[in-house]
């Protein structure tokens, strides 16, 4: 199963490809929502290995996702393969500079079950396909407007 979604930034290429690499923020924020992250190496430059293993609470059980970055050509592209008990994942975020100051940014996400349960699950998204991939675009469309506006307030400061 497949989603994705397109946004264009206002903003240079590189600037969003820095923010879209701002991991240590993302581990933050995921430690807020009570998600216990846990990177793989410490001292791991930013670049292709990188691994997070992750345990969130998901409709009362305990899950489990391991995500490592296995792309990553500054200022073009990133790629994240994920696993997580019979599902198997891949987030690619693709950039293009549209002009010196905008940027498009292209986000696919696919889902490749592996076992009967995920099997099933991933039928029972399909039911809900249309509502689904509205809701990625949507969150999508706000970090593409949450990085426009940090862009915006860097220049302006």
């Amino acid at each position: 199963m497949q989603f994705s979604s397109q946004e264009d930034i206002e903003a240079p290429i590189e600037e969003v490809f820095a923010m879209l690499a701002e991991f240590d923020a993302y581990e933050r924020a995921a430690l807020r929502r009570g998600i216990d992250v846990r990177r793989g190496s410490e001292d791991m430059a930013v670049g292709v290995g990188m691994k997070w293993d992750a345990t969130f609470s998901l409709r009362g059980a305990e899950r489990e996702i391991t995500l490592e970055l296995t792309e990553f050509d500054r200022p073009n592209s990133m790629r994240f393969d994920a696993d997580s008990q019979g599902l198997d994942a891949v987030l690619t975020i693709d950039l293009m500079a549209l002009s010196a100051r905008q940027t498009r940014m292209s986000i696919e996400m696919e889902l490749t079950p592996k076992t009967l349960p995920a099997r099933l699950l991933v039928q029972s998204l399909k039911l809900a396909r249309t509502n689904l991939t509205k809701r990625f675009s949507s969150k999508v469309s706000d970090f593409a407007r949450a990085m426009e506006d940090r862009s915006n307030r860097a220049r302006m400061a």
